[in-house]
């Protein structure tokens, strides 16, 4: 056994072998002490008495799936040996053989999966002029190609895509062109495997023999040599893991990495499209707050348009009919909604089924939800819009599928497929005999029992069953003596003895056999159902595709209508125009206030660049996050919340927003500022969309404004036609750019005062500020009232004279020697501004008040906002 053991493992080196004994997978040497360690599970030896014992645990094969559960999620994977013989007709040692391997990318537990979110395995290879790109979600059979010669491209995809396992080249250990995608992952997520897999004859004849057709026209990728070599080694992969057919794999998406708008992963980031930056769950999000799906494909399909919104106004428009269509009809959108949630993940339903993996729950599962089709069928007519419809005739196979499940499966059949109960009676004629056998040896243990009771004259008289000794008679010590001479002495217990006869032994023969005999059967007929199933998989999978998508459609139109959400007009002329637009999530989430609504127009001639200035806490960051966020929603073929909305097309989004420490790698907030900034200089292009949140922070106040003002310019002036930016900052100074570049406006959030104090209005206006309010923000915040009175009188120290010190230089401050430079101050004088002011006061024109709220207006100048209480 051992030597069999180690011949299999030896071909799965890297793989913990759950062996098959009986009822248990058993583990030996160095993988029974690491499942033992990762399992909490004990360890044990064979063969203790030797010298060398053997280590050794074990699961049990009823509970093996949430072991082998654990072991995937902490990073190991695992190959399933079988007992691939008969025990009773094997000769010697039983056969056994690898019948699949579990890997991150290869689970089927619903337990381990999130339902709303694809499970991709990811494959990446280049050849001398591009890289191609194939994921693979076994569990739906989402199957995709891409190719391009960009590697900046392949790396957003990369990010996006979020696969649990990856694939490459087993050149890619040591080839530089792969080192920044071997940077992206953990080493345990990858697998490298021969590069002869990726070659392009035999990685195209592989997909075409899977496919049975004679080119890759019909998938758009005939000729996309490094996407067929990504594909066609996928395919190997899973096909030589899965040991059998991936029938369920019937189709391969190309797409084009360019065909979508792209939002790299720091802005998904930014933007908390996904998980919130706080502890990483949904909650606070955009897809927590847009996803009211109410199936699990829906969900997965939500997701995809949220990372995947699209470029192609029919496309959008398309779309949008589709959700104007379901707004329009609440009382059909209602009950679509309400039947959607009796169907199950039909995707990954069929998936398991065509897998071998699917149980008698799982074939119920599907009749439900095929039993559906029909009433939802019947309400989208009402709708009358392509994208909420299908060809009904496309499902009549479905309905046959069903009516043979609902015919054969019991209506609660049990967890397992090995030990019967899941076939009705009536179902099979060979079947029914079994059970009655089984039954009416019910009946006559109960005859046997009486007439032994009567025979023996023991009342207390019991006929049982149990597994190690079959069937027996027992009967208690105090009656021992009356024991019949015919009976066999089988088992000794403390207060009763048990005994056999040859008519009992008879009896366990004929209804044992039966029992066995009716759940090889009962396997038998669900084995043979499920492959009837099977051969209506591209029925199911065209079914869960259009199920998903009227799942998606009719929670946009729901989302819309709860929430006062408005259909987007969209442009090609790079007009973005959202007119008391609204943050969909931060809307949500405050409570006993009115959310804010603000109108932000941006173009290519007169408003490119929005410079938003006002005080932290006023809603600067929500006004440039909500602007992106209404772009994304309206290209996703959404509502979005506004009073109205008209979008121009953008192919990228960029986000420099805040910035963490990333002490790990040795960089500080301003390292990981310059970087991300970094990048969208060097990526942005006339058609994107850019949102900057306080650049320049990070360091000296000259130095961060001289970024931030190159920076403004570069963006005003990129490829000679500028970008649409967003641009809030402290910076007051940048008002200034409007003077210089035509195409940037000033804006600041609205503040009132109120005796040294300030109430946030939330308001977008026209115009710059020139106050930051920060020392009444900090007395918000709760500093303690002796540091905001010591820092308003340092802030008209600095404002006056340019010192800390009340005019005085600071002590050891040194004399600047002639010639030393001196930084020139972008910061303008107190006597400046009220020169200015007063030289443009029309005093003829004043009332007393008017005039009297100037000079008081003037005086805070001078005195940096410091006000006396005077009598």
């Amino acid at each position: 056994m051992i030597r069999q053991y180690l011949a299999i493992k030896k071909g799965y080196a890297d793989y913990i072998l759950f062996y098959r004994m009986g009822d248990f997978y058993e583990m030996f040497f160095t993988d029974a002490e690491t499942a033992s360690r990762e399992l909490e599970i004990t360890l044990t030896s064979r063969n203790r008495n030797e010298p060398s014992p053997v280590p050794m645990c074990g699961v049990p094969v009823k509970a093996a799936e949430g072991y082998i559960g654990r072991l995937i999620e902490k990073g190991y994977r695992v190959a399933i040996c079988e007992q691939t013989e008969d025990v009773a007709a094997a000769t010697g040692l039983v056969r056994r053989e690898v019948v699949r391997v579990v890997t991150p990318g290869m689970v089927f537990n619903n337990d381990l999966l999130d339902a709303k979110t694809n499970n991709y395995i990811l494959c990446i290879v280049k050849n001398s002029t591009h890289y191609g790109l194939s994921c693979l979600d076994l569990t739906t059979g989402a199957y995709r190609v891409a190719e391009t010669p960009d590697l900046g491209l392949i790396l957003d995809e990369i990010r996006r895509i979020s696969p649990s396992e990856v694939l490459l080249p087993e050149s890619a250990r040591s080839d530089d062109r792969y080192e920044s995608i071997r940077e992206i992952f953990p080493e345990k997520t990858i697998n490298f495997i021969s590069d002869e897999l990726f070659e392009y004859p035999g990685a195209r004849q592989r997909l075409l023999d899977h496919f049975r057709t004679r080119s890759l026209d019909g998938f758009g990728c005939e000729g996309m040599k490094c996407a067929a070599g990504a594909a066609g080694a996928i395919l190997w992969y899973v096909q030589d893991t899965q040991k059998r057919d991936l029938v369920h794999l019937s189709h391969l998406e190309t797409y084009g990495l360019d065909h979508f708008l792209l939002i790299d992963e720091i802005s998904c980031r930014n933007l908390e499209l996904l998980v919130n930056l706080q502890n990483g769950t949904r909650q606070g999000t955009l897809l927590g707050v847009i996803d009211i799906t109410v199936t699990a494909m829906g969900g997965r399909v939500l997701r995809h348009w949220v990372r995947y919104p699209l470029m192609d106004i029919a496309e959008i428009r398309e779309r949008q009919d589709a959700v104007t269509a379901a707004t329009d009809h609440p009382l059909q959108r209602r009950a679509v909604r309400e039947t959607l949630k009796s169907v199950s993940d039909l995707e990954r339903l069929g998936s398991k089924i065509a897998m071998g993996q699917a149980n008698a729950r799982d074939l119920l599962a599907l009749k439900r939800s095929i039993d559906a089709l029909p009433s939802i069928l019947a309400e989208l007519e009402a709708f009358g819009n392509d994208l909420l419809m299908t060809d009904a005739s496309l499902f009549t196979p479905l309905y046959t599928v069903a009516d043979e499940i609902g015919k054969a499966i019991v209506d609660d059949p049990p967890p397992g497929i090995l030990e019967g109960g899941m076939i009705r009676r009536g179902y099979d004629p060979g079947l029914d005999e079994l059970i009655r056998i089984s039954r009416d040896g019910k009946g006559y243990l109960a005859e046997l029992e009486a007439g032994e009771r009567a025979k023996t004259g023991i009342n207390s008289l019991k006929v049982r069953y149990n597994k190690v000794f079959g069937y027996y008679i027992e009967i208690s010590k105090a009656h021992t003596n009356a024991v019949p001479d015919h009976y066999v002495r089988k088992q000794t217990l403390v207060n009763a003895e048990r005994y056999i006869t040859d008519e009992l032994k008879t009896f366990e023969t004929k209804v044992l056999g039966a029992q066995e005999q009716q759940a090889a059967l009962e396997y038998e007929l669900f084995c043979r159902l499920r492959e009837a199933v099977v051969t209506e998989n591209i029925s199911i999978q065209g079914c869960a595709k259009f199920v998903a998508r009227v799942d998606v459609l009719a929670s946009l139109a729901e989302l819309a209508e709860r929430h006062g959400y408005v259909r987007p007009s969209i442009n090609t002329a790079g007009i973005i125009h959202i007119e008391d637009g609204r943050h969909p999530v931060v809307e949500k989430l405050i409570a006993g206030e009115r959310f804010v609504p603000n109108t932000v127009r941006l173009d290519n001639t007169e408003n490119q660049i929005l410079i938003i200035t006002g005080p932290n806490m006023a809603g600067k960051s929500t006004v440039l996050r909500q602007a992106a966020l209404i772009v994304l929603m309206a290209q996703m073929g959404g509502f979005v919340p506004a009073r109205q909305a008209d979008i121009g097309i953008v192919d990228r989004i960029f986000t420099r927003v805040g910035a963490l420490d990333n002490l790990s790698q040795g960089q500080s907030t301003f390292m990981v500022e310059m970087e991300e900034t970094a990048n969208i200089m060097n990526n942005a292009g006339p058609d994107s969309l850019v949102i900057m949140d306080e650049i320049g922070r990070g360091t000296s106040t000259f130095d961060g404004l001289s970024i931030a003002w190159a920076v403004a310019e570069y963006l005003h002036d990129l490829k000679g036609a500028g970008v649409k930016s967003l641009f809030a900052t402290h910076y007051h100074e940048l008002t200034e750019l409007p003077k210089t570049k035509p195409r940037v406006k000033n804006y600041n959030i609205a503040v009132r005062e109120w005796n040294d104090e300030i109430i946030f209005l939330h308001q977008l206006v026209e115009g710059g500020t020139n106050r930051s309010y920060g020392i009444q923000v900090a007395r918000l915040a709760g500093m303690p009232e002796t540091i905001v009175k010591r820092a308003k009188k340092v802030l008209a120290n600095i404002e006056t004279n340019g010192h800390v010190l009340d005019g005085r230089k600071a002590a050891g401050q040194r004399q600047r020697t002639k010639g030393e430079f001196e930084q020139l101050t972008l910061f303008r004088k107190p006597e400046e501004l009220v020169t200015e002011k007063l030289l443009a006061i029309n005093i003829s024109t004043m009332t007393p008040l008017e005039a009297m709220n100037c000079l008081s207006r003037l005086k805070e100048i001078v005195s940096g906002g410091e006000r006396k209480d005077s009598n």
